[in-house]
């Protein structure tokens, strides 16, 4: 296989304002969107309310997505105000919205209850409507194209921060004349180390007497983490597994993402073929596809012959440029090289450009960009 090619050092931008710092677990408030709908009932018997008003709550939740119990019409005031002030609609607010030139795209910011900065973009295609949603603040994998891990992890998101994501999502979409038909964990963070809430959050929105959202139809996003693609396997959710591989040697995929350290690739094949025999179900191998440091011929030809023979999909995606980063998209003619070069080693490949170039849809972004603009000319 063809030697790995050294990138040269990175110019980051530091952003020296000071960063609130999240709150303790124990200290993060719960929202109706973190609740199960057996929660919710446990919730409402300690108020003295009956059962079915749980099913209510959640028809005007999932169903109807108002924004606030003021809106539940048929559930009574007394419960509406003693659910306002023990149990919030949301923690998140959303701070600013840009949308790309051609009306496709749409990126929200939001801030979290404790001042924590988050994004979700929501793309409008031809025959689908996809969400990507955000797992974490931050990232602690630290992939060196990544806008996400420069400033670190900062904390996880909930299941409920999650959910929020999504429901505003599919509420945007049905305002724009569309269904949210896709979700992709694809957004800040990194979900299978947020295992836990993500799972919930899973369950939550795919509970058929709320959101109803298929499980076929969610797509998670690991950059490799083994153990959790295991415990994937193993869960009750049809969901669909996307790995990021970015490199198919260790020692370019150990200088683009640092977890391969942990989980070199043959480690990480592994728990993907145990994925394929356990689950049945395709992986789809992300692929950023940068200008000079994999892109060459030779790489493609080694990334078909590490793929050659597993149930699997690739996805090039062409590097969306980071204003912080220094690496750089290859021209179109070399992009389409490398998928048909890649192509012709019998591995099923697709180029996917991003969308949203121009309102900074890579992931961290608008975040990034968000913090640095002055108080006053952020207000919406």
């Amino acid at each position: 296989m063809t030697d790995p090619i050294q990138h040269p050092s990175l110019h980051v931008h530091v952003d020296e304002t000071v960063t609130p710092k999240p709150a303790s677990r124990r200290n993060r408030p719960v929202s109706i969107y973190d609740l199960s709908l057996e929660q919710l009932q446990d919730r409402l018997a300690v108020l003295e309310a009956p059962a079915f008003r749980a099913r209510q709550i959640f028809d005007w939740t999932y169903d109807k997505k108002v924004t606030s119990y003021a809106a539940m019409a048929n559930v009574p005031a007394g419960l509406r105000a003693s659910l306002d002030e023990s149990l919030p609609f949301a923690t998140m607010k959303p701070v600013r919205e840009v949308v790309s030139d051609n009306g496709n795209t749409y990126k929200l910011l939001y801030e979290t209850f404790d001042g924590q900065f988050v994004e979700t973009v929501l793309m409008l295609y031809r025959d689908r409507a996809t969400v990507c949603v955000s797992c974490q603040v931050g990232c602690a994998v630290g992939c060196a194209f990544c806008a996400t891990g420069i400033g670190g992890l900062m904390r996880n998101l909930t299941a409920g921060e999650m959910v929020q994501q999504t429901v505003d999502a599919a509420r945007r979409a049905t305002e724009l004349g569309r269904t949210l038909t896709n979700l992709v964990m694809m957004g800040m963070g990194e979900p299978l180390q947020n295992y836990v809430d993500t799972m919930r959050f899973i369950g939550i929105i795919h509970d058929p007497r709320g959101l109803n959202f298929g499980a076929r139809r969610i797509t998670i996003s690991t950059s490799g983490v083994v153990p959790r693609i295991d415990a994937l396997a193993a869960e009750p959710y049809q969901v669909n597994l996307a790995v990021s591989l970015h490199a198919p040697t260790d020692n370019l995929r150990s200088q683009l993402a640092p977890i391969n350290k942990r989980y070199p690739i043959a480690e990480l094949m592994a728990a993907c073929d145990r994925y394929i025999a356990a689950t049945g179900r395709r992986i789809s191998f992300e692929y950023a596809l940068m200008n000079g440091v994999n892109s060459s011929d030779q790489i493609a030809r080694d990334l078909g012959q590490l793929l050659r023979g597993r149930l699997c999909h690739v996805n090039v995606i062409p590097f969306n440029p980071v204003e912080m980063l220094e690496f750089e998209r290859p021209d179109p003619a070399g992009i389409e090289r490398f998928a048909e070069v890649l192509r012709s080693t019998g591995i099923p490949t697709t180029v996917r450009y991003s969308r949203g170039v121009e309102i900074a849809a890579a992931c961290g972004q608008l975040r990034a960009q968000h913090e640095r603009l002055e108080p006053e000319t952020i207000s919406m």
